[in-house]
Formats: structure tokens, sequence, C-alpha cells
């Protein structure tokens, strides 16, 4: 069982993270911005198009885990955080600092990417 110790770390952990991300988003804007003078080589327009696009894939990337940040930092409001939502049993520790948005315990985790490989390989 969690401590309300363990929670608040785990809280000031979620929120660095959701930090880090928004700090990047503005970053990626302010290079786009920065950078959308126009390029007389058509190489380097794409050149720069191609950072930007792949800038944009990770932003949305981001965007995602940000979602799943928030959720678990309702979950750590709710009483809910680090409980499996699969098997309701607990998420150990070591699990939640290597992925502090999981939902899921290591067990019912492997359970799962098993029987996605599985169907994969039909």
């Amino acid at each position: 069982m969690l401590t309300s110790e363990d929670l608040k770390y785990f809280r000031n952990q979620l929120e660095k993270m959701l930090e880090e991300i928004e700090q990047k988003g503005k970053q990626t804007i302010e290079e786009m911005v920065d950078s959308s003078s126009s390029y007389p080589d058509p190489a380097d327009r794409a050149s720069v198009e191609s950072e930007q696009f792949f800038a944009l894939r990770l932003r949305d990337r981001e965007r995602k885990l940000r979602k799943k940040i928030l959720e678990a930092i309702e979950r750590i409001d709710n009483g809910t955080y680090g409980i499996c939502e699969a098997c309701g049993g607990e998420i150990s520790i070591p699990r939640l600092k290597a992925r502090p948005v999981t939902t899921l315990c290591i067990e019912c985790k492997s359970k799962q990417e098993e029987e996605e490989r599985l169907r994969k390989g039909r």
C-alpha cells in the first residue's frame, strides 16, 4: 500500500513530467516560428520541414503522455493510484518509479503484451 509520502513523491514526479512536456511544446512552437523564413534552396526547405514534422510527431506523443499524466494525478486524488486496473492488486513501487503513469501491475502488463504478440502472429 502506498504511503502519503509515496503519493507525494509520485505527484511531484508527475508534475515535473507535465512541466517538461509543456516547456518542450512551447520551445517547438518558438523554433517553428523562428525557422518560418523562406528557404530558396528546396533541399534546405525540405530538410527543415522534415525536422518540423519529426518535432510535431514527438509533441503529439507527448500530448498523449500529458493526458496519461493528468489521469494519474486524478487517480492520486481519488485514491486509486497504484492499483492495477486489471486485477485490482497493488502496482509495485519500482514499477511506478519506472512508469509513473502505468495502470497495470507487471504481471497484467506482461499478460497483455503476450496477448498482443499472439494476435499479431496470426
